[in-house]
C-alpha cells in the first residue's frame, strides 16, 4: 500500500478552522481528492493481497481500519460545518424578516415573478 496517501488522509480531518470556513466547493474538492487516494490505496490492496504474508495483511488491514475512521471524523466534521452554516444563514434571514418584513415580502414576490417567467419561457 502507499504510504502518501495515509499523510493526506490525517491532515484532511485536522479540525483547523481554516478548513471549516472553506466555501463548500472547496470542501468538496477535498472530499474528492481524498475519496480518490482512498480507492486508489484499495485498489492498490487488493492487487497485492495475493503475494502479502500474513503479517503484512494485518498491518494492511490497520491502516485501513486508520483510513476509514478519518474519513468518518472528517465527514462529521465537514458535516457540522455545513449544519452550522445553515443555522447561521436561516438565523440572518430571521433576524432580517422580522425587522424589515415588507422589504423581505417585496423580495419574494420579485423572486416569485421571476421563477414563474424564467418556468413559463422553458415550458414554450
Amino acid at each position: 500500500m502507499k504510504s502518501e496517501p495515509q499523510a493526506g488522509m490525517a491532515n484532511a480531518g485536522n479540525g483547523t478552522p481554516g478548513n471549516i470556513g472553506v466555501a463548500s466547493g472547496g470542501a468538496q474538492a477535498a472530499v474528492a481528492r481524498e475519496y480518490h487516494a482512498f480507492l486508489d490505496d484499495v485498489e492498490t490492496l487488493v492487487s497485492s493481497a495475493s503475494s502479502m504474508t500474513t503479517e503484512e495483511l494485518a498491518r494492511a488491514k490497520a491502516k485501513l481500519v486508520d483510513y476509514v475512521s478519518t474519513a468518518r471524523a472528517s465527514a462529521r466534521k465537514i458535516g457540522g460545518a455545513v449544519v452550522e452554516r445553515a443555522r447561521h444563514g436561516a438565523t440572518v434571514t430571521d433576524h432580517y424578516v422580522r425587522e424589515q418584513p415588507w422589504q423581505a415580502v417585496g423580495i419574494t414576490a420579485v423572486a416569485g415573478l421571476l421563477i414563474g417567467f424564467l418556468l413559463g419561457r422553458r415550458g414554450s
